[in-house]
């Protein structure tokens, strides 16, 4: 408010001035003289007195800049010093260009829809920015951004999300996490273009590797043969979670099960629900994976990488037997 009253203070002085201008420009030359000569006299006698100048305000700063381009300021300058009305004019060239590169961007939107936008999002906790903008597509027939949404859900207005009551998926991960291990599958294209898929068991709590094997035909039999050497008799874990490939069969989850085991099967196309085994998954490829070429028979013992995460020696690491491993790409 005090902002905008400046602003408006500082307006009417300017066009004040400018209307003396311009009255100014109609009298003749022999009167602007004389009323040169006149104010000329003052301020000399302002100067002998040595009275003390207030600091100019921004409307005269802006009219002294504006009429300094006007004429040759440099022999009729009193008041202030040349170098203070030089960087008066460097200051509004400054001001100018920045009002005129101003970011416009996109209009926003509707009071109304913004409103609309919040209310959906405190009645739907779990709705991201993705959601509510496929929400008003389809139902309302709004095309809005997730960008565009999120901006208007993080700037503090409307109602705010109420605590979901219920527990969420990765605080119940991370409050179980000694007892969860979790399995995924990768695939290995060999040098002679042969898909070889591994199959990897991690305890969540540590990120140990607890399994892994390699084949070139992953049935669910085998699938879950790997499931009992990964969990033997005695162990401590409760819940196993896996994605919902068709290799997990219903058949294969009661085997699980019966080892006394929880199955736990994420969200479709929810590769971030089993993150954790998604990320050794990142860490096989790009420390092992991207600096050699497979060759064709399938053998767990050719990813040193996974025997360290198990807390196995690296045998036939690729320093130790390289004929076996890989060859290097070049």
């Amino acid at each position: 408010m005090m902002a905008f009253s400046h602003a408006a203070t500082t307006g009417r002085a300017v066009v004040a001035d400018l209307g003396r201008f311009l009255a100014s420009c109609l009298r003749s030359r022999a009167a602007l003289a004389a009323e040169n000569l006149f104010l000329r006299k003052q301020l000399a006698l302002f100067e002998e007195r040595n009275a003390q100048p207030h600091r100019a305000t921004d409307s005269v700063r802006f009219v002294m800049a504006a009429l300094g381009r006007l004429f040759n300021w440099s022999s009729a300058l009193r008041v202030v010093k040349p170098d203070t009305l030089i960087r008066w004019q460097r200051k509004g060239f400054r001001l100018f260009w920045r009002w005129k590169s101003r970011p416009r961007g996109r209009p926003k939107l509707p009071s109304n829809l913004q409103d609309h936008i919040r209310r959906m999002a405190a009645e739907n906790p779990i709705w991201g920015e993705a959601r509510i903008a496929d929400e008003l597509r389809l139902k309302l027939g709004i095309r809005v951004s997730p960008r565009t949404v999120g901006k208007y859900l993080s700037d503090g207005r409307g109602p705010r999300r109420t605590p979901d009551p219920k527990q969420r998926w990765m605080t119940f991960v991370r409050n179980h996490a000694k007892g969860i291990v979790a399995c995924d599958f990768f695939v290995v294209v060999t040098a002679t273009f042969r898909v070889l898929y591994v199959f990897v068991v991690m305890e969540v709590g540590t990120r140990r590797i607890v399994h892994h094997n390699v084949t070139a035909h992953p049935t669910a039999e085998w699938t879950l043969q790997q499931f009992r050497e990964a969990l033997p008799g005695g162990h401590a874990y409760r819940y196993v979670i896996h994605d919902r490939d068709r290799i997990y069969s219903d058949g294969l989850d009661q085997g699980v099960q019966s080892m006394g085991v929880r199955v736990l099967r994420t969200a479709v196309r929810s590769p971030k629900a089993n993150g954790y085994c998604e990320r050794i998954v990142r860490t096989v490829r790009r420390e092992c994976l991207e600096h050699m070429i497979e060759q064709a028979r399938p053998n767990p013992a050719r990813y040193p990488l996974l025997q360290l995460a198990s807390g196995q020696p690296a045998i036939g690491s690729i320093t130790e037997q390289p004929d076996q491993l890989a060859f290097p790409v070049r």
